[in-house]
């Protein structure tokens, strides 16, 4: 058990219990005989199908709507902020959604990431990136179903490394991407931040929408933007072009990595400094 200690408006100092929570189990196979844990791959697979639906849409319609020659308007269409918000948005919506239910990973680099800090257990990790991924599909296939004459000859929303960006270039913007992203995830869901500084009000899956689209800003003309292996396989998998597949193993590689320097900076040095400062604190005879 750690305390966390306030400063009250006259200077006191107030001793505040906090618990961590426990670690998730290793494997977790106890799990298997839950409806609790059947119902959040559920929402888990909904919520991909859903994100992937909305904004491979607006990807594609952002794409025909500018396309000068079938009579679209050059500046016309959504533009790279319309779709960065759509990303965005849809994260912020369906984390909202479903956070009480699954945690509300909808992406693969998340929960691999959680499941290195040992909040998720490894049961329950992999089944997550296989709902995630199958929503993905899904989705896309929605997608294409319902635009079939669109959907291939705009690309299908897949992600590929874009002219001129080498595959290093293309790799390292999906790393610090990823990072950027998970980091906010665990900043944003961490609670002792919430015993510590309750003054300080986080919405978390908004924080979390807003990380997707500044990412999205960024990293949009390098690679279209995966930062989430399902958001690339789902497409891919639909779209089935060569260059799709050719450059799926950065959408992949790119994320896991981010995704596991994000786990090691926020557990290892953010909380090990902070658990350092508070022992120091308590041996202070000023305290």
């Amino acid at each position: 058990m750690a305390k966390d200690i306030e400063v009250g408006r006259e200077g006191e100092f107030h001793d505040k219990d906090y618990h961590d929570p426990p670690p998730a189990p290793l494997i977790g196979a106890e799990e298997l005989t839950r409806w609790s844990f059947y119902r959040a791959i559920i929402a888990e697979f909904i919520a991909t199908l859903l994100f992937l639906y909305i904004t491979v849409l607006t990807v594609i319609g952002h794409k025909s709507q500018t396309d000068a020659k079938h009579g679209g308007d050059g500046c016309g269409g959504v533009g790279i902020l319309g779709i960065a918000w759509a990303f965005g948005g849809m994260i912020f919506v369906l984390v909202y959604c479903t956070a009480g239910i699954s945690g509300g990973h909808i992406n693969p680099a998340v929960t691999f990431g959680l499941f290195l800090a040992r909040k998720v257990s490894l049961v329950r990790a992999v089944m997550y990136m296989v709902a995630q991924c199958l929503g993905a599909i899904c989705g896309c296939g929605l997608v294409k179903a319902f635009q079939k004459s669109y959907y291939t000859r705009y690309g299908g929303g897949a992600n590929e490394l874009a002219d001129g960006y080498s595959t290093g270039a293309g790799l390292g913007a999906e790393i610090i991407g990823t990072f950027v992203l998970v980091y906010t995830v665990f900043s944003a869901t961490d609670p002792k931040r919430k015993a510590r500084d309750p003054h300080v009000p986080v919405l978390a899956p908004l924080s979390i929408g807003f990380a997707v689209f500044m990412v999205h800003l960024a990293t949009i003309p390098v690679t279209g933007t995966g930062i989430n292996p399902a958001r690339s396989f789902g497409p891919a998998v639909i779209y089935n072009k060569d260059k799709a597949w050719d450059d799926q193993w950065i959408f992949w590689v790119g994320p896991f990595i981010g995704a596991a320097i994000a786990a090691f900076y926020h557990q290892f040095i953010l909380r090990a400094s902070a658990a350092k400062a508070l022992g120091s604190r308590r041996s202070s005879p000023n305290i």
